[in-house]
């Protein structure tokens, strides 16, 4: 999957965000302040959801990908009820005067998947974003930081594509020390055997869970089902 430009708006970011229904946490009106972060050990990763799909390939990519965040969505829902914090790792495609507000309005601006996909997964004030410059969202980003503030040190990784930047996020996660779980659903490629491919190798040498994200819905349906 190529690294392509997703272009800035032409109105200003915060303009844009609230045309598109998506208004931020508010700054203070008198001063910056450090933001309170929640206690979590685990930490949702979403990969590159956010993404123009203008790239060679991106056609074979777009169904797949509606799907993983269709499914991301409902467990990111389950996981915030678990007060799991979740973080949107996004590349910058190149724009370094954007950020990731103006990525997100780009592509929910624009048709078909890209604009479905920022839909199904609009984020909420209090989730977090950080922008990458490379594949993994560990490279050149504070993300080790922000995960080290949240006290994480379980990853639940989702996003696109599976054999490309959730591949090197995970290998770099992995080298980090956090144990992983990269949801089968929650992710896709432009080739079902690179994907499968991708998962396999996370499960031998990364020692992933990969199982779907459905495992979780059944779990917490099992334990409301269960006698007091």
């Amino acid at each position: 999957m190529s690294c392509v430009s997703c272009q800035p708006p032409d109105r200003p970011v915060a303009a844009e965000a609230a045309h598109n229904g998506w208004v931020p946490a508010a700054l203070p009106s008198t001063s910056l302040r450090p933001t309170r972060l929640p206690r979590s050990r685990r930490v949702l990763l979403l990969v590159d959801f956010i993404n123009p799909l203008d790239f060679p390939g991106a056609d074979k990519l777009a169904a797949p990908a509606v799907s993983a965040a269709r499914a991301t969505a409902e467990l990111k829902d389950r996981l915030a009820l678990e007060g799991v914090p979740a973080i949107y790792a996004n590349d910058n495609y190149g724009v370094w005067r954007s950020d990731f507000k103006a990525v997100w309005s780009r592509c929910r601006a624009t048709r078909g998947a890209a604009a479905q996909i920022a839909r199904l997964l609009k984020p909420r004030p209090d989730d977090l974003t950080i922008l990458k410059p490379r594949h993994s969202a560990f490279y050149s980003t504070p993300l080790e930081l922000l995960l080290r503030q949240l006290r994480c040190r379980k990853l639940v990784i989702a996003g696109l594509a599976t054999d490309n930047c959730v591949l090197f996020t995970a290998m770099d996660a992995y080298l980090h020390g956090y144990s992983l779980w990269v949801p089968e659903d929650c992710t896709a490629a432009e080739r079902d055997d690179a994907k499968t491919s991708a998962l396999a190798h996370m499960r031998r040498v990364l020692k992933a869970r990969t199982h779907a994200s459905t495992a979780l819905r059944k779990r917490a349906q099992g334990a409301r089902a269960a006698p007091m």
